[in-house]
């Protein structure tokens, strides 16, 4: 037996070791992961209501004590403890309802890397035994993926073993989430929604083969009957990665700036931004001279930010969608290959829900996927819990010859899954699972895999593969999300 394979064979024991030996305490059943977790529809209806009933609320999560207690700054290198703000870390929600009895839906988004299930199930139990929204049917809670914003995962703490979470923090976000939910609620008004659609050019960039990315940004906007409230929900794909490793100031980066923009040129508006599918690296187009810190990023991070607010603004040609809201979710069971992420856990720098088999040898992470419909299959969102790659969108696979395992990329693409006008990819929504990768190009290092980044025969780097729970997600997510539309049609 060869070196290589030796060790192989011992990390793959070394994983077992620890799943068997983890204590009860660590590991939850599917009904305790999936308690708050609200299904909603049961089957699409083409059923209309006479108006939409919308509202927003928004909290600031940002501490006031950020340079006397110690919160790490997510998304760069571990140890980087802030020691400032460059703008605040935000919960901001939307209420939606069709007024057809169905229910409301909400649709939340925070400034932060990324939020585990776990954290977003409290946020949900916060919110249903409040009592104050009746009739809820779906709670939606994703993250903006700032990588400036405070760490909310754990990854990013004084040391690789210690958990980065600040635990009077994620306890603030938890309860300021919760509360912006019931302010959108008690904010709500009827009214219109309409949606707007633009391709983008030259401001996105993939940074792995192959260049393939999701160029729309659409815009989807509420206007009360009175004219006195608007609100403006918009999706792009972008990393939100544009201040750099270097900085220090927590920030919810560019999407801060694009908000600040689209309200300051509409009288009494509210935005959110929920990012799309950036796994493989989708980023802004500058992305290389903010890593090489050649520009100045704090600048680049607002002018970023103010040019996708402009445009969000030029899009004034609108369609009016048809008073109907579908929309319904799932559980996912995931194996977790990645026994890094289950050592983690062990440690308790993550905390995600998770389980094991009967023969305690391998483990299996708790979350969802989900799929929304507005109007007449007008629009069609599909809700991933990480960082999906564009390709699994889009079907631009690398070919058999040019993927990294020499293999055919054979799915069931989400571009083709439902029949709506017009789809796009909710990104870290409700969950954040790491990156997403194709089976046909997932590479890992053979000695020390899901440890050490490692080159394909083609010089070509796989380093998002350490940052996913394994080969098995892509297939696993797409297969849930195919079996649920057509469940539900």
């Amino acid at each position: 037996m060869n070196t290589d394979k030796i060790i192989r064979n011992s990390i793959g024991r070394l994983s077992e070791i620890i799943i068997s030996c983890m204590p009860q305490s660590y590991f939850t059943d599917a009904k305790t992961a999936n308690r708050y977790m609200l299904t909603g529809d049961k089957k699409f209806s083409d059923k209309k209501g006479e108006f939409f009933t919308c509202g927003f609320g928004k909290k600031v999560l940002t501490p006031d004590d950020v340079t006397k207690d110690r919160y790490f700054i997510a998304g760069y290198d571990s140890n980087n403890p802030a020691t400032g703000v460059l703008d605040d870390m935000y919960a901001r929600a939307v209420y939606l309802d069709d007024n057809t009895g169905s229910g409301g839906v909400i649709m939340c988004a925070v400034d932060a890397v990324g939020l585990s299930r776990k954290d977003v199930n409290i946020i949900r139990k916060k919110v249903i035994e409040s009592g104050k929204i009746p009739g809820l049917k779906s709670i939606n809670i994703c993250a903006t993926h700032s990588h400036s914003a405070i760490d909310t995962q754990g990854l990013w703490g004084e040391k690789i073993y210690k958990c980065g979470r600040n635990e009077n923090f994620m306890n603030r976000l938890h309860t300021l989430t919760a509360q912006a939910i019931i302010e959108a609620y008690e904010n709500r008004a009827d009214g219109k929604l309409f949606y707007s659609v633009r391709k983008t050019e030259d401001l996105q960039f993939d940074c792995r083969t192959p260049d393939t990315y999701d160029s729309n940004l659409t815009k989807i906007r509420f206007e009360s009957f009175d004219g006195k409230k608007q609100i403006c929900m918009i999706n792009f794909a972008s990393h939100a990665e544009l201040l750099g490793s270097e900085t220090k100031k927590i920030s919810a980066d560019f999407p801060a700036y694009m908000i600040k923009e689209i309200e300051s040129a509409n009288e009494n508006c509210d935005a959110v931004f929920y990012n799309g599918a950036i796994g493989g690296m989708i980023s802004a187009k500058e992305i290389k001279k903010v890593y090489g810190n050649k520009i100045d990023c704090e600048k680049y991070t607002m002018d970023f930010g103010k040019t996708l607010g402009e445009i969000v603004n030029s899009m004034t040609e609108e369609t009016e969608l048809p008073v109907s809201i579908n929309v319904k979710s799932v559980p996912v069971s995931l194996s977790a290959s990645n026994f890094v992420l289950i050592l983690a856990r062990l440690l308790k720098v993550l905390n995600n829900e998770i389980s094991r088999n009967r023969k305690r040898k391998e483990a299996y992470i708790y979350t969802e996927v989900g799929y929304l419909e507005l109007g007449d299959s007008d629009i069609g969102m599909f809700l991933i819990p990480g960082e999906l790659f564009p390709e699994l969108f889009t079907g631009e696979f690398l070919s058999e010859n040019e993927s990294a395992n020499g293999t055919k990329a054979e799915y069931n693409i989400l571009k083709n899954q439902g029949n709506a006008k017009h789809k796009f990819v909710v990104g870290l929504c409700n969950d954040e699972l790491g990156y997403i990768i194709p089976d046909n190009d997932f590479f890992l290092n053979e000695r020390i895999p899901y440890i050490d980044p490692t080159k394909d025969r083609f010089d070509r780097n796989h380093y998002e593969e350490t940052n996913s729970t394994g080969p098995d997600t892509a297939r696993t997510i797409l297969k849930n999300m195919d079996s649920l539309i057509r469940g539900v049609k």
